[in-house]
């Protein structure tokens, strides 16, 4: 497959189908093993004596741990080669899982959880930087579906085996399973993996560095602190986490447009579809994760249901999320991304105001057709959203459009999350409040978190329809074949 840069040049280098074969081996058995403990938390937190205010750390350290690794791999991107980079990713990730299969106790878990969250926080920029490289624009909509189908089917498939590993054997199952299978993906990868990234070693800024990993971290600690525990929002570490993270951050931007050679060259945003692409990609993150901690809590809390029940309710709409996508990527070739993300966002739209109707007594057949129409919206918008925007970067920038919009994934997935949660909880009690009854009494807590949960997809609804109207003024990028991006911030 010939790259998007000087083509008769590098075409003999790169062989795209194995480097992205070990790229999505990759990915997909270290996803499976992160989505799968979602489903175990509940028993986790009896097995090791913990709280849920304790418990979310195996979710929220990861997503933090993310927020602090993402800013920093556009400068990796460009000191170490793509082999090096996958090497160390897979190597985090194979010892954080082997750590995790071994745990005694809730701080050994938590840790293994952190060094995987590491090797996580390297692959995922390295797999959208080389598909941005090893192929021309007009075939990058294919390649990310294809990237679509096989990540996807990880988050899809992930609580349904965990459930059955809860079920019929034990939760170190989860990581004694994907241990070989990361194994394995790492000895593809030392076959087959080739360098691909040019190497121009900018200089490293420790300050920003510093910085970003301050600002980016704090946010994130202070949101996902939010939806801990009964101080919610007035928890002295959320404020204090939001005011260090937020000043922070501001002087990392500032920082930023002043260097000559930034680390996260925020210069990105000159372009106005990476912009839009950005933002709609936060909203449908943010969409995505508070649905993806809304629905299993209620299906277990609400509804009653088994882990593994509730894990095979939700699979086949992220199966039906990972088919779509690459049928969503040719699409996306051929017609550009406004007639995919405007329809993708109002079809979620009318899914989340059905979801505010959800009963204690909705079937079993209506949760599983919302779920699957809402995994076929996200795909509209994703994959399409994502890949004009990158398009209309010049190779140069690959590195920090690619840094920039997975490290606001991760911002928005700690805001949605802490959202959701914080609205369920005051939904919630607030029932207990309206019918003057006491939170003890647990023969109303289905009817009181029906209420919370009702409530809280009401607030994707607002966030769903400001992306709709940003996505009125996506335009699709015309793109310079030559050097895979555009002459300048307009086209």
């Amino acid at each position: 497959m010939s790259a998007s840069a000087s083509p008769k040049e590098e075409a003999p280098q790169y062989k795209a189908v194995p480097i992205m074969a070990a790229l999505l081996i990759s990915g997909f058995i270290g996803m499976l093993s992160e989505t799968g403990l979602n489903i175990a938390i509940t028993k986790l937190m009896v097995i090791f004596n913990v709280e849920p205010a304790q418990i979310q750390w195996l979710t929220t350290g990861f997503i933090l741990v993310l927020a602090i690794i993402t800013p920093v791999s556009g400068v990796l991107l460009q000191w170490f080669t793509t082999r090096q980079l996958f090497v160390t990713s897979l190597s985090f990730s194979i010892v954080g899982t082997l750590i995790a299969a071994l745990a005694p106790s809730f701080e050994v878990l938590l840790t293994a959880r952190l060094i995987q969250a590491v090797g996580t926080g390297l692959l995922i920029p390295l797999m959208f930087n080389t598909v941005l490289v090893i192929f021309p624009p007009h075939k990058r909509g294919a390649a990310m579906g294809i990237m679509g189908l096989v990540i996807m089917f990880a988050p899809a498939i992930g609580p349904a085996i965990a459930g059955m590993f809860l079920e019929y054997s034990d939760w170190t199952a989860i990581f004694w399973t994907a241990l070989p299978l990361l194994v394995g993906a790492l000895i593809f990868g030392l076959i087959f993996m080739r360098n691909v990234s040019e190497i121009t070693r900018p200089r490293i800024d420790i300050l920003s560095i510093l910085l970003s990993s301050i600002g980016f971290g704090g946010i994130v600690f202070g949101f996902s602190t939010a939806g801990e525990g009964d101080h919610g929002w007035s928890n002295p570490k959320v404020i204090i986490g939001m005011i260090v993270g937020g000043v922070a951050l501001l002087l990392f931007i500032l920082r930023q447009l002043r260097m000559k050679q930034p680390m996260m060259n925020l210069r990105a945003f000159r372009y106005p579809m990476f912009t839009m692409g950005t933002l709609i990609v936060f909203v449908a993150m943010m969409i995505i994760l508070s649905t993806v901690m809304l629905l299993p809590i209620y299906l277990q809390n609400g509804m009653a249901m088994l882990p593994l029940a509730a894990g095979l309710l939700l699979l086949p709409g992220g199966l039906i999320n990972g088919l779509m996508s690459p049928l969503m990527g040719r699409l996306f070739d051929k017609h550009g991304p406004r007639w995919l993300v405007m329809p993708g966002l109002a079809l979620v739209i009318v899914v989340l105001w059905f979801m505010t109707g959800i009963e204690t007594t909705t079937s079993k057949g209506e949760i599983i057709l919302l779920h699957s129409l809402l995994m076929i919206g996200i795909s509209m918008i994703m994959m399409p959203a994502s890949t004009n925007g990158l398009n209309q970067l010049p190779r140069e920038l690959y590195p920090d459009g690619t840094a920039i919009m997975n490290t606001l994934q991760q911002v928005a997935g700690a805001i949605g999350t802490a959202l959701a949660i914080s609205i369920m909880s005051a939904g919630t009690k607030a029932y207990y409040t309206d019918n003057g009854k006491s939170i003890e009494d647990l023969t109303l807590a289905p009817l009181a978190m029906t209420q919370g949960v009702q409530a809280a997809f009401f607030m994707t609804i607002i966030f769903a329809a400001l992306g709709l109207v940003i996505s009125f003024f996506i335009k699709r990028v015309k793109v310079d074949q030559q050097d895979g991006g555009m002459q300048g911030p307009m086209h």
